[in-house]
């Protein structure tokens, strides 16, 4: 067999899990290609002494580095252990029109025949087989490619017009039978709320905006309630960062970038407090940690007003809370052992800066400063003219979007030039014409072509960003709205909720000996308050 190079490697792939069947041992299978490439191999009296088979891997998206089988396959092929690669039809190894046509090449120049059950086999004894070879290839790429944009586009359509796309229910809602039927005659299914999930929803959403909590936080709470997920277990922080994230709670379905209209009937979380979760989840995002600035506490335990946006004015190291007891012995002889809570300077306490400032300050002195201040801002918040708060801030962030737009579109534009100069090569490499080596270009052309996809994703937002100025408007006057009714809220409010409203309000507050301080804002609120300055005390 060795002498005859009889030697067979079958290689067989499905591009989802729904189209793999399982055998007599539960095992994974395909038995379609698998009964046909033995058949094959039979009739022409080979040994097939290897099989490879990817289960719900797609020839179109993934690249050939990134399959574990296929890089199998050519170790095996370099260390000489087949001399026939055979598949069912030449997709199964792929269909990238810029990449497999030069995996095929490969397996044939390290002396390894490419056959197919349905094709034959794939011979490069002159440019024009070479030419067949990315032509096929090409042909199964558009296939691919149109394939998904059939099933994208049905998916879309299908939540744009208000019905569930499929899926396992998200907690709060039920699954219940439509009366629709799909082309596959199935019966199709939309969602249902389940209101005593629902309770928790609310419950999350209340303890997340509200209240400052997150994630573990909300676990933690919902856990020693006695409260437990769908499953039965204990509620999963992730679990919950995936819930405030979720646009169904609003009443929106969404596919991608569809989104359906507001559905009341699924509407379980208004659309100002979801729109608040947003919020307060981007600022607690990494980028956010990274930038050290935070619109909201990221934790709203303890007994300080300030978190994480308080820092010492003379070095610029953030104030962390201590606690200390000071025991002094009074004059009825007993003893004080008062518990003392100071916003401390880190970077002096350490030692770590040349700090002129302060070690520390007392908890509550500073927070009675900042206190006074929320409400002499609040107080003055209600003087402000609306009209003028809107029309000034629409017209700054319409400027700054279109701003940003004109310069994602102009790299997008150079990105496709630049990819479109690198496909013009794929023929003269395959007529041994260009300067490029294949392996090369075709790393290059990935790159480009993810570098063109990321760009055209983000003018896409960027236009929608743009085409949503009339909604601008109405953002700005929620937002005068929001101010004003955590004005309203601010002195019944519990001390966590007063937290998170200051931490809604300011940005950052620097502290100088003798308690001076200056305050940055989280908005442009300073045009608008009279005497302005006299915030920084």
């Amino acid at each position: 067999m060795t002498e005859n190079k009889n030697r067979v490697c079958c290689l067989y792939r499905v591009s989802t899990d729904k189209q793999v069947d399982f055998n007599s041992n539960h095992e994974a299978d395909l038995p379609m290609q698998r009964k046909a490439c033995h058949k094959f191999a039979e009739a022409k009296g080979w040994v097939i002494v290897h099989e490879e088979q990817e289960e719900g891997v797609s020839g179109h998206k993934v690249r050939a580095e990134a399959r574990d089988k296929l890089q199998i396959i050519k170790e095996y092929a370099r260390k000489g252990k087949f001399d026939i690669l055979l598949v069912f039809m030449f997709d199964r190894i792929g269909r990238i029109a810029d990449e497999t046509p030069f995996v095929v090449e490969w397996f044939v120049r390290n002396g390894i025949r490419v056959w197919s059950t349905q094709e034959g086999e794939q011979r490069f004894d002159n440019h024009t087989d070479k030419l067949l070879n990315y032509i096929r290839f090409w042909q199964a790429d558009g296939e691919s490619e149109k394939t998904s944009v059939r099933t994208r586009t049905s998916l879309r359509q299908l939540v744009e017009e208000g019905h569930f796309k499929g899926g396992s229910a998200p907690y709060g809602y039920d699954l219940v039978k439509s009366g629709r039927i799909n082309k596959r005659k199935h019966e199709l299914y939309e969602l249902h709320i389940n209101e005593q999930e629902a309770e928790i929803v609310r419950l999350i959403f209340d303890k997340y905006v509200y209240e400052g909590y997150g994630a573990q936080r909300i676990a933690t709470y919902l856990n020693n309630a006695g409260y437990r997920a769908r499953s039965g277990k204990c509620w999963h922080p992730g679990s919950l960062r995936g819930m405030v994230g979720n646009l169904t709670y609003m009443g929106v379905l969404r596919c991608g970038d569809a989104r359906s209209e507001l559905i009341p009937e699924l509407q379980i979380i208004p659309q100002e407090e979801f729109e608040a979760a947003q919020r307060i989840r981007e600022d607690r995002s990494a980028h956010a940690a990274e930038e050290a600035e935070h619109h909201v506490p990221l934790r709203t335990r303890g007994q300080a007003l300030l978190s994480n946006n308080v820092y010492c004015g003379h070095c610029g190291a953030r104030l962390a809370l201590t606690t200390s007891r000071k025991w002094r012995k009074l004059s009825d002889g007993t003893l004080d052992d008062t518990l003392r809570i100071r916003y401390t300077c880190y970077g002096k306490l350490r030692k770590q800066t040349n700090c002129t400032g302060q070690t520390g300050y007392t908890m509550h002195i500073l927070d009675e400063i900042i206190d006074k201040m929320v409400r002499q801002i609040f107080s003055r918040l209600r003087g402000i003219p609306k009209e003028q708060l809107i029309i000034s801030r629409y017209a700054k962030e319409t400027a700054e979007r279109k701003n940003h737009l004109q310069a994602l579109q102009a790299e997008r534009d150079k990105a496709e030039k630049d990819l479109l100069a690198l496909k013009a090569e794929i023929l003269a490499v395959i007529k041994g014409e260009s300067a490029f080596p294949k392996d090369t270009l075709a790393e290059m052309i990935a790159a480009q072509e993810k570098k063109h996809t990321e760009l055209e994703t983000l003018c896409e937002e960027a236009s929608a960003e743009l085409e949503r100025n009339a909604e601008l408007m109405a953002n700005v006057s929620q937002l005068y709205e929001e101010l004003i009714s955590y004005a309203d809220l601010y002195d019944s409010a519990s001390f966590e909720a007063k937290k998170m409203i200051v931490s809604q309000l300011i940005r950052r507050v620097e502290v100088y000996r003798g308690y001076q301080i200056h305050v940055d804002f989280n908005f442009d609120l300073a045009q608008y308050l009279e005497n302005s300055d006299e915030l920084a005390c």
